[in-house]
């Protein structure tokens, strides 16, 4: 069995599929693992690391030669594969929805692609789910940039001079990034509230030590789909939140939006009316920027100034914090691919479960139902 990690290709990925440490963890369940030079020098890994751990480092073409395995962050392009075996998995993220020809390309290549973030919501696959761990990560990053991006302090400082008051930041999506959007402005000492179209979150933002704001005269819309993941409002719940929301925002300092529908396009949550009214300095840092945004006219890796409120985003999140984003990758592929070893085959032998769900391809054919509605 052998597995390949290459160098990410796309730009501004920063990130890396496995560290020293998943390495030895996959050469003690018996496997080869390949590393393409300079795979990991972005995310403070050097070649030498690799080749501690037990490794193969040398050029794509090298690692990729017979391979079994091929693990990335983004999916590369198929021609990175071609030496790869016949039907070789190709674990990572594919985007699939918005990089379709991506996917009907592995199908045509003869490769199982299996999508790392279409990964079940359950509580078994919880430790294999790279949109958790790399959410998670995301939530931190925008609080600690939009602090920067601020130029005022968070805290409430009492001093001979007189007092600061503390910054009010509002969080609107309460999923993985929201809740550590919450968590880490609340450690900078911030005066925070959230909001969320799932009704269940309002006690996840009060055990934070938030203030949950919500639509109470709406009642019956939960704003739950399946899988845990957030769907779309009704008009009479889109309505009363905009309400709700423009009286809300203007009071605040900071705002961070991270909602996502997967799958489509991210829903607009600000307008420019409501942008216009907040305080000149202000903050919004949209995490779902790259995904078309929630805020209108936000734009990636830009600093949008408007109305003296300043619009910031990145296209890809994660990717600055790489060491760090890197490591929780790395562990989200070796749990995936660990938990279904099978000692006698020498190989992963994935159950329906879950093999069903990330697997877009098999057999020369797009096979996901998601895919195929």
């Amino acid at each position: 069995m052998r597995i390949a990690i290459l160098k990410e290709r796309a730009p501004g990925e920063t990130r890396v599929a496995a560290s020293p440490e998943t390495v030895k963890k996959f050469i003690a369940l018996g496997a080869t693992v390949a590393v393409e030079s300079g795979a990991g020098a972005s995310a403070a890994i050097s070649d030498a690391a690799y080749s501690d751990a037990g490794a193969e480092v040398g050029t794509a073409d090298a690692a990729v030669k017979d391979a079994d395995i091929v693990l990335g962050v983004q999916a590369p392009d198929v021609a990175l594969l071609a030496g790869a075996k016949p039907g070789a998995w190709v674990a990572a993220s594919f985007d699939p929805f918005v990089q379709r020809e991506r996917v009907d390309a592995y199908a045509q290549a003869g490769l199982e692609a299996l999508a790392m973030e279409f990964m079940p919501r359950i509580t078994r696959a919880q430790s294999m789910d790279v949109l958790s761990s790399q959410s998670n990560l995301a939530g931190y990053k925008a609080v600690i940039h939009a602090a920067d991006v601020y130029g005022r302090a968070f805290p409430m400082m009492m001093t001979a001079a007189g007092t600061i008051s503390a910054a009010k930041v509002f969080v609107m999506g309460v999923g993985v990034a929201g809740l550590q959007a919450i968590a880490t402005a609340r450690r900078l000492g911030a005066q925070v509230s959230a909001t969320d179209v799932r009704s269940a979150t309002k006690e996840q933002i009060q055990s934070l030590g938030a203030k949950p704001i919500f639509v109470e005269s709406v009642a019956g819309i939960e704003g739950e789909g399946a899988g845990g993941y957030a769907t779309e409002m009704s008009e009479e719940y889109q309505k009363a939140q905009a309400e709700l929301v423009s009286g809300h925002i203007a009071k605040q300092d900071i705002v961070i939006t991270t909602a996502l529908i997967p799958g489509r396009a991210a829903p607009r949550l600000i307008s420019d009316a409501q942008i216009a009214s907040m305080r000149e300095g202000s903050v919004i840092f949209d995490l779902a920027v790259a995904q078309g945004g929630n805020v209108e006219g936000s734009q990636p890796d830009q600093v949008v100034e408007k109305h003296g409120v300043k619009i910031v985003g990145y296209s890809n999140t994660p990717a600055h914090l790489a060491a760090d984003a890197s490591a929780l990758f790395a562990r989200n592929h070796y749990n995936f691919l660990s938990a279904f070893w099978d000692k006698e085959a020498g190989k992963p032998v994935l159950d329906e479960e879950i093999g069903n769900a990330v697997r877009l391809t098999q057999g020369g054919k797009v096979v996901n139902p998601r895919l195929l509605g």
